[in-house]
């Protein structure tokens, strides 16, 4: 599958403000993930940067208003809007703010705005006051009644030199928020997708505990690919350094027994739960209260064990029917195969990813993974070497297919 981006026409429009320079950087991103980027640039934009930047990056033609009254006549504006899949202004000022709100079409870029019928993405910037005015923020409630996703701004320095509320977002939270708007009508629409990623923290004492070496990447790739197919996603994640993908619903945890309960209050009227987190098996009996001095001696630590997830889950599906499928993750050292395709039938799962962690080029910490998928019907699929994201998109392809959706729902 490739990307919400791909082939998907944008427009992105840049009023007047000093981040404009940012949005070369947006404009470069989109275009390499495969988006047809069509920039509009106000006359106070193009005071702060040259149309010739975009035209660079996007490889396309960069609109002014001047176009508006070009070789195309006053229909140029009426070309963008009903060819454009998505409308991003970024940055936009408290001015052009006040203009969307009051349906003001004085330029290229608000009376395409007007006339255009996609979703709108709007990153504000401006100065601290100018966005905390009552003006402001009242325009700003008439978007939002209309839909409009406003991103920001952020809290920082600001051109007036002063520290406040009125940068723009980074190119990278935009890039999210965008594939994401993009994503919503996948062939997974309104299906409820549940991950989970990372490694439990078992405490010993207020600053020890047991856990694995698990990154979390596996686990958000699958996120991220859920959500690329349109899916409600759910992501109950252990302590990782990841950021979550822009959409969803994050559920920090830390031990196993708060990663069981975030799964089983999760999993009703759910499609899929994807169990790719590496769960302890064992937890210290009596964490202590108190950090373990070394003076004291090797401490004797009684371990017992931790609920064991996926046959909680397997028991709950049997009353109540829910989730739909349940994707498990074996990680192996030794006779792999044999190992997962157990643990496939003893926990009723519907698909196992099996990856061999004594392999020095796969699976823990890296960014590249080597599994094979057993299914309960006896298949088996063997993947070569390759990224975790092109591994979650296989994943699921096969969710896809087991739930019996459609690839072009």
């Amino acid at each position: 599958m490739v990307t919400p981006f791909q082939n998907r026409r944008i427009i992105l429009g840049l009023t007047g403000s000093i981040a404009a320079y940012k949005s070369a950087d947006l404009a470069s991103k989109l275009a390499q993930a495969g988006a047809l980027v069509d920039v509009i640039l106000t006359g106070s934009a193009a005071q702060f940067i040259s149309p010739l930047t975009f035209q660079s990056v996007t490889g396309r033609i960069a609109y002014t208003d001047s176009d508006l009254w070009g070789s195309e006549g006053h229909v140029q504006h009426i070309g963008l809007a009903r060819e454009a899949q998505l409308l991003v202004i970024a940055p936009v000022t408290a001015n052009t703010i006040a203009k969307l709100a009051h349906g003001i079409a004085d330029n290229l870029l608000t009376i395409t705005a007007l006339a255009a019928r996609c979703p709108v993405v709007i990153a504000p910037a401006m100065d601290g006051g100018m966005f905390t005015h009552p003006a402001t923020q009242s325009n700003l409630d008439i978007l939002q009644e209309r839909e409009v996703t406003i991103l920001g701004p952020a809290e920082g320095h600001l051109a007036s030199g002063m520290t406040g509320m009125g940068r723009m977002v980074e190119p990278q939270v935009l890039l999210g928020h965008i594939r994401y708007t993009l994503s919503r009508r996948g062939p997974l629409h309104n299906k409820k997708i549940i991950v989970t990623a990372g490694g439990t923290f078992e405490p010993i004492d207020p600053v020890r505990g047991i856990t694995n070496r698990s990154s979390g990447k596996q686990g958000y790739a699958l996120a991220q690919a859920a959500l690329d197919r349109g899916a409600d996603v759910t992501l109950i994640s252990a302590p990782t350094q990841l950021i979550a993908p822009s959409g969803v619903n994050l559920i920090s945890i830390i031990t196993a027994e708060e990663m069981k309960s975030a799964v089983l209050q999760s999993i009703p009227e759910s499609s899929a739960l994807i169990m790719a987190a590496a769960v302890a098996d064992y937890r210290p009996e009596s964490p202590l209260g108190k950090k373990v001095k070394k003076s004291g001696g090797i401490p004797e630590i009684p371990l017992v064990g931790t609920p064991d997830i996926l046959t909680e889950v397997a028991g709950e599906k049997s009353k109540h029917g829910y989730p739909l499928m349940t994707v498990g993750f074996a990680a192996e050292s030794h006779d792999l195969l044999n190992n997962a395709r157990q643990k496939l039938e003893e926990k009723n799962l519907d698909l196992i990813v099996a990856n061999d962690i004594s392999a020095e080029d796969a699976g823990i910490a890296v960014d590249d993974n080597r599994v094979t998928i057993l299914d309960a019907g006896g298949g088996q699929e063997d993947l070569p070497l390759m990224d975790k994201f092109d591994v979650a998109q296989h994943v699921l392809e096969r969710v896809l297919g087991l739930l019996g959706v459609p690839h072009n729902e």
